[in-house]
């Protein structure tokens, strides 16, 4: 994700971002449990079914710019939408709020909002509904996780400058016309900058936001086919169908309950004992049996999510002047192959650049790029790392969060690999974090002291969410810290230019720098997994590998 989108694997930013949420103080503000448990929150068949889910708790608030990980991404997509949304087949952005967005130069924009739209609450969804939620975003002082996805708007480095105070409250790009247009000015061409607008970062915003913040905190509206109507911290949320929702997606049925799970195979026993509807990432020790247990309606399919090893580059002893070597050692005494056939029963595979297959040739898609570099070879591993100058302290602790994911299995199983190839059986070992909201405040603080688990899952499918926001200087889903000034300049350079192959080619060779450092270590791509229950029907995963809530119907 995350999928931003920061898979709970990923997520995103203009110069860079991700996706987590919900603060402690927020969270503990408990809006009355639903009781837990298979049939006892279902409200029945029909229309108005509950459909029950399984989930984890968000790290951050739900504030639309401070979510960068994939369980508050799940949230925020259905509770808002925005000028643009990513179809649910194809990941196309098509216009959702947008009636037209204009521009003559790929840096002036005119944004024409549809009439007729409202948030949950009964306010009007005007142009200032988005600018006021962009100003907020962006400015420093409310610490939002997305706000460089606003950092290509004219005046971002007011309101977020890289050191001391802001200097001013909003961004001279921005500027409201009237009630439904508003323009906005780019630093820069940046001539697909109108497809990231279904990132959940630019939904608009109520006035309710601004004028109780606590409040809305505690129980968010939002403008899209659902209503948050309870939370509790550590059990679940429950979201109701909106039946006043004007747009087209309307929820097929009577609501979600988001049941938290700290153990993914409990979620896949629950599910296949009738007590839960859904389960979107069937754990890699149940992928041998869900065939069985579970027939049509296992769910296996193509996603553009990466699994990569991300490196801290904040810390001295993996950031030397031959780090490269060692880095890419790493990566060469990893057997992808055999991990992605035997752990995850091929549901993955081997990656072989930093973006996805679901991007295409045509869109940046180079199954050569990473070449040797991310092939099987454990003799040019041990000399690579040698003369990287070892393992520092003498054993990596490859660090992931435990609750969700089956991350354990595939970390041992990398570990153990590399200490086959190393011919040392502590060279690396696991190092698991309780939860992911945890897991993701350790790095988000800096305080990862080897390699570490990182998943990116697509904001929008374009080569350049797959580089920018993870690798870009000071990004803030750059959780590693890997900084390189021609990468940075390839990415600038690939963002203005209006030919879109051309463009495409910039990234690439942004990529080869990339590459050359082995600034993270790419695993494999996985595929979206998911099951259900022979209660729920017409349930599909989007090419971001998430339910597609709103369309699933209760029998």
């Amino acid at each position: 994700m995350g999928q931003s989108k920061i898979q709970n694997l990923g997520r995103h930013s203009m110069r860079g971002a991700t996706r987590a949420k919900w603060a402690a103080g927020a969270a503990a503000v408990a809006l009355a449990a639903t009781a837990c448990g298979g049939g006892s929150d279902t409200g029945g068949g029909g229309a108005d079914g509950i459909v029950s889910s399984s989930w984890g708790d968000p790290q951050n608030p739900l504030e639309p710019a401070n979510t960068n990980e994939v369980q508050g991404g799940k949230v925020l997509d259905m509770i808002f939408r925005g000028l643009k949304r990513y179809d649910p087949k194809t990941g196309e952005a098509e216009d959702m709020l947008a009636e037209k967005i204009e521009t003559t130069d790929a840096t002036n924009f005119t944004i024409t909002v549809k009439d007729g739209w409202t948030f949950s609450n009964g306010e009007k969804v005007t142009a200032k509904s988005f600018v006021d939620a962009w100003n907020y975003g962006a400015n420093l002082r409310n610490n939002q996780r997305n706000a460089f996805f606003f950092g290509q708007i004219e005046g971002y480095d007011q309101v977020h400058p890289e050191s001391g105070q802001p200097r001013a409250d909003t961004m001279s790009g921005l500027k409201v016309v009237d009630d439904r247009t508003f323009t906005v000015k780019l630093t820069q061409k940046f001539s697909t900058w109108p497809e990231t607008l279904g990132y959940a970062a630019f939904s608009p915003l109520p006035r309710a936001f601004f004028d109780n913040h606590d409040a809305w905190i505690a129980k968010p509206v939002g403008n899209g086919p659902y209503t948050v109507d309870s939370y509790t911290k550590g059990s679940q949320m429950a979201l109701k169908r909106w039946d006043a929702y004007p747009g087209e997606d309307k929820a097929q049925n009577g609501g979600v309950t988001l049941k938290v799970y700290t153990d993914n195979n409990t979620a896949y026993t629950d599910l296949t004992a009738g007590n839960l509807d859904l389960v979107d990432d069937v754990p890699a020790s149940q992928l041998r049996n869900v065939q069985a247990d579970l027939g049509d309606r296992y769910i296996n399919s193509p996603a553009g999510i990466i699994q990569t090893l991300a490196i801290p580059y904040y810390d001295k002893a993996w950031n030397t002047p031959n780090g490269a070597k060692l880095r890419t050692g790493i990566s060469m005494a990893i057997n992808r192959r055999q991990i992605t056939d035997t752990i995850f029963q091929k549901t993955r595979t081997p990656a072989k650049d930093w973006t996805s297959p679901v991007l295409g040739a045509d869109g940046g898609h180079k199954d050569t790029l990473c070449g040797d570099a991310c092939s099987y070879n454990p003799a040019e591993a041990k000399r690579l790392v040698a003369e990287g100058g070892g393992i520092p302290g003498g054993t990596m602790r490859i660090s992931y969060n435990a609750d969700t994911g089956s991350h354990k299995e595939w970390v041992d199983a990398v570990c153990n690999s590399i200490n086959r190839a190393l011919g040392n059986d502590r060279a690396c070992v696991g190092n698991p974090v309780g939860t992911f909201a945890d897991y993701r405040n350790q790095i988000t603080q800096l305080k990862m002291s080897g390699p570490f688990r990182a998943g990116w899952q697509m904001d929008y499918p374009l080569i350049q969410n797959f580089l920018q926001p993870l690798y870009y200087t000071n990004a803030s889903s750059n959780d590693g810290k890997w900084t390189n000034a021609e990468f940075d300049n390839l990415i600038d350079q690939a963002n203005a230019e209006t030919d879109t192959q051309k463009a495409v080619g910039l990234f690439q060779r942004a990529e080869e720098v990339l590459r050359d450092d082995m600034g993270a270590i790419p695993l494999w791509y996985q595929n979206g997994s998911a099951g259900h229950s022979d209660r729920v029907s017409n349930v599909t995963l989007n090419p971001f590998s998430v339910p597609v809530y709103h369309e699933i119907k209760v029998n």
